[in-house]
């Protein structure tokens, strides 16, 4: 089966119709399994609703049997008749809910695939204003209440429509009276479950809000349950949740009390059709005007008029949270991509590594009087220097790395690699320059072998092995019971120095034309430090290498500091040349200096 529609072509769904509509352009894909579907259903119904009109046959003929001689020729014939209905009624609804239950895992599959595929063109603004755990909660929680609602919704409406207007049909042309008691009795029951459907549906949207609140909450503080207990904030954190989960309480008790009000509803109109058609039954039989065959037949019809009521009731409870899902999930679909590229077929490659800023300019916000962080930024890093920038919390340091890979676009200015501007390649190929050592270490699930290659294909053991050595890990891997085929998970632990040492010996691998290094040793000792530092100078040789640093000491070679305040350079030389001229560097250099002494 070919591919769904991808998120970026739908419009944003404002409503429970518009999220239908971008459900049905994923629904159609299947449209001929759901038809054999739903036309199984609806055969199988239509054998159903024959039964009670064989059955008021067969109570007819018992009744004309106590009355003289039982034809029992004639009531075999019509059981064995009604046994093969209910047979193959009951098969046909099997294979109906093994062919929806494909259907909805396939829909629910597509949907993830896509929110997966989506995550991948999203820009890192995105993530910047969206929780990590509400972003879980539309992948897993959404989807599969998309899928479950399908599954147990979409036939039983079909049927439930077909057993009610089927044997509404038969009802008619069994007797008029009995059907307009039936009728009457039970159409109070419509009008109470579209009022009910009105109040409840701004709650079934309010409960899965929460529930991705509170999935972000979760993920947040346990990714932090060592800051809380440090700081003892167990008691905000704890108000905050019983806060947002009192909130799901009450979103999630309203949507379903209003919603389980249908069913009990629509029992008790369902007992008073009986109730009506029994008397009034009872008076046409003495009349003599109706038989009791027709009697049973048609008690057994009001439980088919009255029971895909109860059906539709509890099948529109599904269909409401499949609208409150699908609205968030069409609304993370449809967020805006990044810019499109695949236009561009130029290559960047065997580049030296001269980078020049030439007045940049950047803000995170949208807003054109937003302040921007980067206000007028200009530089040049010369093939193979070691470039050194460095300033003040928020001063923008990270933001002109981003800039520089591409994670964020510039508002004004341009960025330029040998000379060529950085817009006119692909994101991707302008990544393939860079190796990356971030402050924050990222470790997945996995050998330590694969940590280290992540991404790199076809490389040796002895290349591993150096790398590692390199930065003094290899040591401790062989301790390890399986080496470098050692799994790390929740078993395995590692401080926060090794795993550094890892991003690093796996930057080291990678071997780009430059390197990015965003406070890469804050956290190893400064043994291992003087180690990795020794190793990074020789993975820098012949390599334009972007260094950010807090701790200045570590800088002082650079062949280029590039002294940054309030998003602007204020100064830029060497490590003598900025201490010579007593400026802000010689400040910031020496007031370290003097708390490393304290």
């Amino acid at each position: 089966m070919g591919g769904g529609p991808r998120g970026g072509g739908f419009e944003k769904p404002k409503n429970f119709k518009d999220s239908w509509i971008k459900l049905l352009q994923y629904i159609r894909e299947y449209w001929l399994a759901i038809m054999v579907a739903l036309v199984g259903a609806i055969i199988g119904t239509i054998l159903t609703l024959i039964g009670p009109d064989k059955l008021s046959e067969l109570t007819d003929t018992i009744t004309a049997g106590i009355m003289g001689q039982i034809d029992m020729d004639h009531v075999a014939q019509i059981g064995f008749t009604l046994v093969g209905y209910y047979l193959i009624a009951s098969a046909l609804t099997l294979m109906q809910g093994l062919i929806m239950a494909q259907v909805t895992q396939g829909i629910s599959k597509k949907l993830r695939t896509n929110i997966s595929e989506k995550i991948n063109t999203l820009p890192i603004a995105y993530f910047d204003k969206t929780s990590t755990g509400d972003i879980l909660s539309r992948v897993t929680n959404d989807v599969d209440t998309m899928a479950q609602s399908m599954n147990q919704s979409v036939s039983t409406m079909v049927t439930s429509v077909t057993l009610l207007f089927g044997s509404l049909f038969m009802m008619l042309k069994t007797n008029l009276i009995l059907t307009l008691t039936a009728v009457l009795s039970t159409f109070v029951g419509f009008g109470l479950m579209l009022v009910i459907m009105s109040r409840s549906q701004k709650y079934f949207k309010a409960q899965q809000k929460d529930l991705g609140l509170i999935n972000g909450h979760i993920e947040e503080i346990y990714t932090g349950h060592s800051t809380v207990k440090v700081y003892n904030n167990e008691r905000a954190t704890k108000a905050e949740f019983d806060a947002i989960n009192n909130s799901l309480r009450t979103s999630g008790f309203r949507a379903q009390s209003l919603s389980g009000l249908m069913m009990p509803i629509m029992q008790f109109i369902g007992n008073f059709g009986y109730v009506a058609v029994c008397v009034v039954g009872a008076a046409l039989a003495i009349e003599g005007r109706i038989t009791f065959g027709v009697i049973v037949a048609f008690i057994m019809y009001v439980r088919y008029f009255t029971q895909p009521l109860s059906q539709i009731a509890q099948a529109m409870q599904s269909l409401q949270s499949t609208a409150a899902a699908s609205e968030r999930v069409f609304e993370m679909l449809n967020e805006e991509d990044m810019a499109d590229e695949s236009h561009k077929t130029e290559k960047l490659d065997d580049i030296e590594g001269k980078v020049e800023f030439d007045h940049v300019r950047f803000s995170y916000s949208d807003d054109a009087d937003a302040e921007p962080v980067i206000k007028d930024f200009s530089a040049v890093a010369q093939s193979g220097q070691k470039v050194a920038i460095v300033g003040p919390t928020g001063a923008g340091k990270t933001t002109m790395v981003n800039l520089l890979m591409r994670f964020h676009e510039i508002d004004g200015g341009a960025i330029r690699i040998d000379n060529r501007s950085t817009m006119d390649f692909t994101r991707e190929n302008i990544h393939d320059q860079f190796c990356m050592v971030l402050q924050d270490t990222w470790i997945f699930e996995g050998t330590i072998r694969e940590n280290l290659v992540y991404a790199e294909e076809n490389v040796s053991d002895d290349t591993m092995r150096q790398a590692s050595r390199a930065v003094g890990l290899d040591h401790f891997v062989q301790t390890l019971p399986k080496g470098y085929d050692t799994v790390l998970n929740d078993q395995v632990s590692l401080s926060e120095g090794q795993k550094q040492q890892i991003t690093i010996a796996r930057a080291m691998i990678a071997d780009r034309p430059m390197l990015i290094l965003d406070e890469a040793t804050s956290s190893v000792d400064t043994r291992t430090e003087i180690h990795i530092q020794n190793a990074m100078d020789e993975l820098m040789k012949g390599r334009t290498s972007f260094i950010i640093a807090h701790r200045l000491s570590t800088i002082r070679n650079s062949d280029l500091i590039l002294v940054m305040k309030d998003g602007d350079i204020v100064e830029s030389g060497k490590h003598d040349e900025l201490l010579a001229a007593d400026g802000f560097y010689a400040e910031l250099y020496n007031s370290q200096f003097s708390e490393e002494a304290a």
